[in-house]
């Protein structure tokens, strides 16, 4: 009688995961870890219960755990997909949990524009004594030679929008049951996302400027640079569902885990669309751009 019950439902009981508590215990080793680390690089101690803290290992403890648990946990989702565990209402709430995640991504990159466009946009604050010695009341900075726009980022930019367009193509094909056209648009699209990040390490190699000691450096590498670790989860996301659509995975009907990397990477691309006009283009205008 409970399971006819349960079936005139449209939801899905599932067994007691023990997923969530252990991601929540390695995101803590993890952010204690985290700590532990800056003061080991630092020369610091770090001391619980008379216990010396400040070494690398339990930050890489925690990240183990949690990719330990980020494998096992989407496993266990692509599991339930395959059983028919994921019904109207539990596939509605994976669209919003996504949905919910992307949201918070971008509350993330607000907070480094934020701090980009506060710098840049009163460089001589006198609220902020600093700030002027750091900028010489100007933007760019005083001595600052910035990254020519129409060279290496342009190039990016290109990259990513290329991408974004074999990404819709292999979202095209699988509405249409068309597994090659899926396959060559995901593939094309992971060499893409690997060919950006290249350019990208290329750039911040031969880049004129320092994190350090430069307030010009500092917005720029945590703005752009956490954009390209996004880059590099979504480049893993997508070739993920490449593993999955090689071994035959993926309906026209269900296919919400190649549909939230699709979501990702457009919020990739939007992103960067962002930083390319706001900081290679508008926030460099004036300044001398650095030889090569």
């Amino acid at each position: 009688m409970a399971d006819a019950h349960q079936k005139n439902h449209d939801y899905h009981i599932i067994d007691p995961s023990p997923w969530p508590i252990l991601a929540s215990l390695g995101a803590f080793i993890m952010a204690i870890g985290g700590v532990c680390y800056m003061r080991y690089l630092n020369g610091g101690s770090f001391k619980v219960a008379g216990a010396e803290l400040a070494n690398p290992w339990l930050f890489y403890i925690g990240f183990a755990l949690v990719l330990y648990v980020m494998y096992g946990w989407w496993a266990d989702t692509v599991k339930e997909a395959h059983e028919g565990s994921h019904t109207r209402v539990v596939s509605l709430h994976l669209r919003y949990g996504m949905i919910m995640f992307i949201a918070s991504e971008v509350m993330f990159f607000v907070a480094w524009f934020w701090a980009y466009f506060d710098a840049s946009l009163y460089p001589n604050e006198a609220i902020q004594a600093s700030r002027l010695l750091y900028t010489g009341g100007t933007w760019p900075p005083k001595g600052i030679e910035v990254l020519d726009p129409w060279h290496l980022p342009i190039y990016n930019t290109v990259i990513l929008l290329l991408s974004g367009t074999t990404v819709t193509w292999a979202h095209h094909a699988l509405l249409h049951n068309d597994r090659k056209g899926l396959i060559q648009g995901l593939t094309l699209t992971v060499l893409l996302g690997v060919l950006f990040s290249s350019v990208q390490a290329y750039e911040y190699a031969h880049a004129p400027f320092a994190f350090k000691n430069s307030i010009y450096g500092a917005t720029f590498f945590m703005a752009t640079g956490f954009h390209g670790f996004h880059v590099l989860v979504g480049t893993i996301f997508l070739g993920v569902c490449l593993i999955r659509a090689l071994r035959g995975d993926f309906t026209p009907k269900q296919h919400f885990g190649f549909e939230a990397a699709a979501w990702y990477w457009h919020f990739v691309d939007v992103v960067w669309l962002f930083l390319f006009f706001c900081i290679y283009v508008w926030g460099g205008w004036g300044a001398p751009l650095a030889a090569g």
